[in-house]
């Protein structure tokens, strides 16, 4: 289960890390709270009125949650597994799901436009990932855009940065420095 969730978890952004992390560490305050604070032994007292007097103290173990597993057999689809489960005396949770991996997916449609002989649908098709659009720019070869490729495609993308695949800080950064008159 960790290797499923590590392999998950490395191929979120910086800033899902942080957010994801946050929300599992809340889950385990909760759930260890919870369990600290309604957790008591289960005691069975019986006195008998002959010659003697006998207490017998039973101590159980709480039931087991057993996560979900959650498989992919078929290694063609872009989906990652993840579950996970939760015990304690009172209350017992388990959950599983299934996440979808875009970039494998764009990944795959880029490989299959390529097969049709597709070549600059297949490369218009990375290119929405930022960090190929960015190294193609940087490699001087821009990225397709409305039929265009090389230099036409180069001002296209210098005249409407609002269409590059940048995320919403860099979209907001570029559009107050064209506002403020800056490059």
């Amino acid at each position: 289960m960790i290797v499923v969730m590590s392999s998950w978890f490395s191929l979120l952004k910086p800033q899902e890390k942080e957010k994801k992390m946050r929300k599992i560490l809340v889950a385990i305050f909760m759930i260890t709270a919870c369990s600290v604070s309604l957790a008591d032994t289960i005691v069975t007292d019986s006195t008998s009125r002959t010659d003697s007097t006998s207490t017998t103290t039973v101590k159980s173990p709480p039931p087991t949650a057993v996560a979900p597993t959650i498989t992919s057999i078929n290694n063609d689809l872009c989906t990652v597994g993840s579950s996970g489960a939760a015990q304690t005396q009172i209350l017992g949770l388990s959950f599983g799901t299934t996440s979808r991996d875009m970039n494998c997916e764009r990944i795959k449609l880029a490989k299959n436009l390529y097969d049709m002989g597709m070549k600059v649908a297949a490369v218009a098709t990375l290119c929405q990932d930022e960090r190929v659009f960015l190294a193609m720019m940087n490699a001087g070869t821009p990225c397709p855009i409305d039929g265009k490729i090389g230099e036409q495609a180069k001002e296209i993308w210098d005249e409407n940065p609002n269409r590059q695949p940048r995320n919403a800080e860099e979209k907001s950064v570029i559009a107050n420095r064209r506002t403020a008159g800056k490059p």
